[in-house]
């Protein structure tokens, strides 16, 4: 089940803290960043941001969230996570699939390193075309991917 998180909740921030330093953690290690700014993410930054957030539940916890930032002409996907107890089991796309269904811009991007296999597979999957490259300033090479609704 799929539903919109109250981050400015205490309580709610706290929950999808945990479920990014779980993935982060996995994440950093997949790209081999001992310095990785995401897990340095304060709870207050959940709290205060004005970004929105999607859970995905099982079995009544938290598993995967998705935080995006809309926008008439382009909705940006600042983080897409899943907590590694629930790897593999289709949350990602679940949450990815909600929210193209769910925004109406025609235009929608997103981030991840370029070593994180898993989600540049995820995003090629839903037809994201890889439109850059960068190196970060903490030495980790990062992958900007576009996706546009096709013209009615």
């Amino acid at each position: 089940m799929i539903q919109r998180l109250e981050n400015k909740n205490p309580e709610v921030a706290a929950l999808i803290r945990q479920v990014f330093q779980a993935s982060y953690a996995v994440e950093a290690e997949l790209l081999g960043a001992l310095d990785f700014p995401p897990l340095r993410r304060p709870l207050s930054d959940f709290i205060e941001i004005g970004n929105v957030f999607f859970g995905f539940f099982e079995h009544g916890e938290l598993a995967g969230v998705i935080e995006i930032i809309p926008d008439t002409a382009v909705t940006h996907i600042q983080s897409l996570v899943v907590h590694p107890a629930n790897f593999r089991k289709g949350i990602g796309s679940a949450l990815l699939t909600y929210v193209l269904k769910r925004c109406n811009s025609p235009v929608f991007t997103v981030e991840t390193g370029a070593e994180n296999g898993p989600a540049t597979t995820l995003y090629r999957k839903f037809d994201f075309r890889e439109i850059l490259q960068y190196d970060t300033d903490h030495g980790v090479r990062k992958v900007r991917f576009e996706k546009r609704r096709a013209s009615e």
